[in-house]
């Protein structure tokens, strides 16, 4: 156990590469270590190449749970369900499937999609994995022995159906679990403040406390501004390293201008470091997008800022569906009804886990209606059809260059130019595609179709197969920069510089008088102003400032 920085990581990947000096390992076994999200298995394998040599590292598998997961469903998946093939449900797609049932019966939808058509939600990797392992003896057997020691990152955040699959894999293996109670800000998806306490419990566990320790920042108050936050004793002291600016309106200026402001501040202090990087952290999704639009303009005097943002997957993934379909061509008609189903899956699953307002279900509805009847009635309904054919038709006559990237961006015009606002949104939510970068999966598959054929047939399941490989690779990605994102979304990534946004009418404390959301949003500052390295700064309305600080 141990805060923020406090040497965790480091610790257990030098335990394990003692462990594979001692050469205890037989040939095909490894040590498995497992994490949450693919951004932090990318740090732990940079880490761990450090450390390790490059002899001994094929000894050790870093992996996402998921990824962990669908190396045993992939191949024995057919045991729960009796089906030769399980076909993997993307996020995207499953948010389009999910949208119009009631939330309560989510769970069994997806228990039913999975023993009854074979399509895999995500949601059911640990549990099906932990049933596996209960039922096949001699399956549990076989993968201990392939593992007999399992690092657990981020154990705090670990849900009742992880916690079933740990308990299974800690019956034949040595378990090793890296936690901060005070890091746990999932209770949403079920993580449970009794977890590490019933780690030691059941597996009558050591325990090493690294409390006090911080090697992230260290020479800096941050870890201690962080910790004290957790008590309120932040509160009318003094940091070297942390800032608190309250900020108001300012005549003719944007909202976000304060904001805008001290980010050009930190890119100055920062001018001289080389690779650096800075952390945008904001409370919500909306304040995201809406300072990122912000930073792409040269709006109130300042620069445009180049950026990248951390956003959700499914509406680029669903907006990016409908480009392929573009982008693959056909006659007028072909393209304009490929267009419109996949139009459909935008307008219900871009919200993702949140519920589809009923206006927009009704108007997926009406334009699957059309692709039945041909009929669709409405003054708005109809434009956004011949605005699909009116594509459709200027597609089928236009030249493609074969370059994926500007044949993309081009296409994504046609749809920003539209009349129709739902054509329009799906150009803005494609913007946030990044999976366009020179020598990413998906322009290499693009421009594979291109040079064999001449044409981008086959665009869309190359778009597919490109978002469903981007969800496991843990490919290292490049944090030098500007990267905005939700203070939930900075778990386990570090920065030479946070900027913490709490918005005008977007705050941190989302409910004051909520005492649970009270608790979990302190926790979750924690943690977003303990990832910076150098320094944190903190903006808050000045008229209504954070009570946290």
């Amino acid at each position: 156990m141990g805060g923020p920085g406090a040497g965790k990581t480091h610790v257990a990947l030098v335990k394990a590469r003692d462990e594979i000096r001692t050469g205890t390992l037989k040939p095909g076994q490894k040590i498995l270590f497992l994490s949450f999200a693919r951004p932090t298995v990318a740090r732990i394998i940079e880490k761990a190449s450090e450390l390790i040599s490059r002899e001994d590292l094929q000894w050790l598998e870093v992996s996402t749970y998921h990824g962990f997961a669908w190396t045993i469903l992939r191949s024995h998946a057919y045991l729960l369900n009796g089906r030769r093939d399980v076909q993997l449900l993307p996020p995207p797609e499953a948010a389009a499937h999910l949208t119009d049932i009631e939330r309560d019966h989510h769970d069994a939808e997806k228990q039913r999609l999975f023993e009854q058509e074979g399509r895999l939600h995500f949601d059911l990797f640990a549990r099906l994995v932990s049933e596996l392992l209960r039922r096949s003896g001699r399956l549990a057997a076989i993968f201990s022995d392939s593992y007999p020691i399992v690092i657990l990152d981020e154990f705090q955040d670990t849900n009742s159906d992880e916690w079933a699959l740990i308990q299974q894999l800690g019956q034949r293996s040595r378990l090793i679990a890296l936690a901060d109670p005070d890091q746990r800000i999932y209770e949403f998806r079920g993580a449970d403040p009794r977890r590490v306490g019933e780690f030691l419990e059941v597996f009558q566990a050591k325990h090493f406390d690294f409390a006090g320790e911080n090697y992230r920042s260290s020479g800096t108050d941050i870890t201690t501004y962080g910790n004290d936050l957790l008590t309120g004793a932040n509160k009318g002291k003094t940091y070297q390293q942390v800032k608190v600016t309250r900020y108001g309106f300012m005549n003719g200026k944007s909202l976000h201008f304060s904001a805008k402001a001290a980010l050009c501040s930190a890119l100055n202090r920062l001018q001289t470091v080389p690779d650096k990087s800075i952390a945008v952290l904001v409370p919500s999704k909306r304040l995201m997008l809406e300072f990122s639009d912000y930073l792409s303009s040269a709006a109130d005097g300042l620069p445009e800022l180049h950026h990248d943002v951390a956003m959700d997957a499914e509406p680029p993934a669903l907006a990016a569906g409908v480009i392929a379909t573009l982008l693959e061509g056909g006659t007028a008609g072909d393209v304009a009804s490929r267009v419109l189903g996949a139009l459909h899956s935008h307008i219900r699953g871009r919200r993702g886990g949140r519920p589809t307002p009923q206006p927009e279900l009704d108007l997926a509805g009406a334009l699957s209606g059309f692709m039945t009847t041909g009929k669709v009635r409405g003054a708005k309904r109809q434009l956004i059809v011949s605005e699909v054919q009116r594509i459709s038709t200027e597609r089928q006559q236009l030249q493609l260059t074969g370059d994926p990237a500007e044949d993309w961006l081009h296409l994504r015009g046609l749809l920003a130019s539209s009349s129709a606002d739902v054509l329009k949104q799906v150009a803005t939510d494609a913007r946030y595609l990044r999976l366009l970068h020179r020598g990413s999966m998906l322009r290499t598959n693009l421009g594979s179709l291109w040079r064999a054929q001449g044409g981008y047939q086959g665009a869309e399941e190359a778009v597919r197969s490109a978002l469903m490989q981007e969800h496991f690779a843990a490919a290292q990605k490049d944090w030098r920069g500007i990267h905005v994102m939700t203070i939930h979304k900075s778990k386990g990534k570090e920065f030479d510089e946070v900027l913490i946004y709490d918005g005008m009418f977007q705050r941190i404390a989302r409910a004051p008088d909520n005492q649970r959301a009270y608790a979990q949003d302190l926790l979750a500052l924690r943690v977003g102003v303990t990832r910076a390295i150098r320094r944190t700064s903190i903006l808050t309305p000045k008229r209504d400032p954070c009570p946290f600080l």
